[in-house]
Formats: structure tokens, C-alpha cells, sequence
């Protein structure tokens, strides 16, 4: 089966225009809150709770954000699909699936296996 590379590349960008303004929404949100403003000390904890919320979700689209911007680069250096581990081609439904992981589906399971 052929892999739509042109297909995975739209994804990719679509994909790291929707993070780009999560994030600038989160950085927003973060700007707009803080603790110990209100007057009783439960709505303290849940926008403490929120905030712990907020930044999680923030790293983590950050840390997507940059494997998308790493799958772009190898776009454009014409490694795109290939691993990065053993340098085998990534199976196109998990290029499909995961459009930016840089890592086939064998060496995926064992670094995971190391951790």
C-alpha cells in the first residue's frame, strides 16, 4: 500500500496550526487566572486544581508540537517515514494513525519497554 506522503504532510500542518493556537489559548487562560484572588479558600484549590490542569495540557502539546515540527523537518530533508532508531520504513497505518512519530512500531515498543 502506497503512503500518502502529501496527505500525512496536510496533517502535519493542520496539526501544528491547531496546537499553535491551543497554546496561545492556554498561555491566555494562564495570564487571566490566578490564585488566592477570591474570597473563599475552596474556589482557591480549584483554580489551583485548573491551573495544574492547564500547565499539563499545556507540556504536552507543547512536546507534540515539536514532534510535528521534527516530522516537518524530515519532510523537507526527505527522511519522512523512515525510524529514526533503525532507519526501516514506519508502516503507513501508524503514519496514518500518528503522523508525526519518528519511531517504527518495533523500536516504539522497546523503548517503552526501557522506561
Amino acid at each position: 500500500m502506497p503512503i500518502p506522503y502529501e496527505r500525512l504532510k496536510n496533517a502535519l500542518l493542520a496539526e501544528k496550526a491547531n496546537l499553535t493556537e491551543q497554546l496561545q489559548q492556554l498561555s491566555a487562560v494562564a495570564k487571566e487566572e490566578g490564585v488566592g484572588y477570591s474570597t473563599h479558600p475552596a474556589d482557591d484549590g480549584t483554580t489551583a486544581f485548573d491551573q495544574a490542569r492547564d500547565l499539563a495540557v499545556q507540556v504536552n502539546e507543547q512536546q507534540t508540537l515539536q514532534l510535528v515540527n521534527d516530522a516537518l523537518v524530515r519532510f523537507d530533508n526527505g527522511t519522512y517515514g523512515l525510524c529514526l532508531d533503525c532507519g526501516k520504513e514506519i508502516d503507513a497505518a501508524r503514519l496514518k494513525a500518528i503522523p508525526y512519530t519518528p519511531l517504527c512500531l518495533s523500536c516504539q515498543s522497546k523503548r517503552e519497554r526501557r522506561s
